[in-house]
């Protein structure tokens, strides 16, 4: 059976786009990718249903699609989507026999395994191996949220550990980020770690660090600020980054210690993946590092940067797959 006869939709879903693809029964990977703006549609049905039309698939038999939120008895409502989706609602349209929700970093945390070197970037000294035996990983990445998981295998299990750890709050380290913290507790009731570390924190600490002088601050969005970093044209841009990269670290570092990760730890998400050269010379490893007498255990921890172009799809077909198997 080919995967347009019988396919397996997948998708991953976050807050500004939408990527679908098919996997087949039996066969790695997935192919026919294809990337939707989640504001052109009403809903993730219609969303998908102008995907099977483009590429002249059939209505799906089974469906896995990883999202940017938290999935409570298959139905979940973002963040930073106006989607609403319901497994069941979607089975119903498109008469699949299985729909399964995941959330978008367990999806991340199961492709962990699948990667190869070429899918990755050593980010400090520690050099990685994937295990042969037990492991614990964890994964976080900024996007236009901030996503974080684990994953762990025990024996031949391998189990996901998903959650909404960025949006606990927001932990200074130095007086500069107590000093942002301040700043931003002006404009928001609360301050978690997302609200600095995804492509509206980036806009969030460069905003803050003018409060020295707000007449200086000049509005920039994520990407300017990155660029006005790199070309040394803004030095509030270049500070801003120089916090994004060193508080990333330290939130990456308090997952390796919350899971005791001491396998790896990873880094996704669409923002980091533009600038690898940036976050190489960063201070990340310094704030992934820095925690008093647990030092000398996070400099032995590797760090590496997911350059693969959707580790979401390659973990949603992994798991859609093994899903398909179970059905039959």
């Amino acid at each position: 059976m080919t995967s347009q006869e019988h396919p397996i939709l997948i998708g991953d879903i976050g807050g500004t786009n939408a990527r679908f693809a098919l996997t087949a029964h039996g066969e790695s990977g997935y192919s026919n990718g294809i990337n939707l703006k989640c504001a052109d549609y009403e809903s993730a049905d219609d969303a998908i249903a102008n995907y099977l039309a483009q590429i002249g698939a059939s209505s799906p038999d089974v469906i896995c699609l990883a999202v940017a939120a938290p999935v409570i008895e298959q139905t979940a409502d973002f963040t930073n989507n106006h989607w609403h989706i319901v497994a069941d609602e979607l089975a119903n349209r498109f008469e699949a026999h299985q729909v399964r929700l995941i959330n978008d970093f367990e999806a991340i945390a199961h492709s962990l395994p699948l990667l190869d070197d070429a899918d990755l970037m050593l980010i400090g000294e520690r050099k990685f191996e994937l295990p042969n035996d037990d492991f614990t990983f964890g994964v976080i990445g900024p996007g236009t949220g901030l996503g974080q998981a684990g994953l762990i295998r025990r024996g031949d299990q391998v189990f996901p550990i998903p959650g909404e750890a960025s949006h606990a709050g927001f932990a200074p380290e130095t007086q500069q980020q107590i000093e942002i913290l301040q700043s931003l507790r002006t404009r928001f009731e609360r301050v978690s770690e997302e609200r600095l570390v995804s492509g509206a924190g980036i806009e969030n600490i460069y905003w803050a660090v003018h409060q020295d002088d707000p007449a200086r601050h000049s509005k920039k969005n994520s990407a300017e600020i990155f660029a006005a970093a790199i070309d040394g044209s803004d030095e509030k841009a270049v500070c801003a980054v120089d916090q994004f990269f060193e508080i990333l670290g330290q939130i990456a570092g308090d997952l390796a210690l919350s899971l005791n990760a001491t396998d790896g730890i990873f880094i996704a998400g669409g923002i980091i993946k533009r600038y690898p050269e940036l976050l190489a010379r960063s201070c990340f490893r310094k704030g992934f590092e820095s925690k008093g007498r647990y030092k000398s255990m996070m400099e032995k921890i590797p760090t590496q940067l997911i350059l693969h172009a959707d580790p979401g799809l390659l973990g949603a077909s992994h798991y859609a797959r093994e899903l398909a198997l179970k059905q039959n």
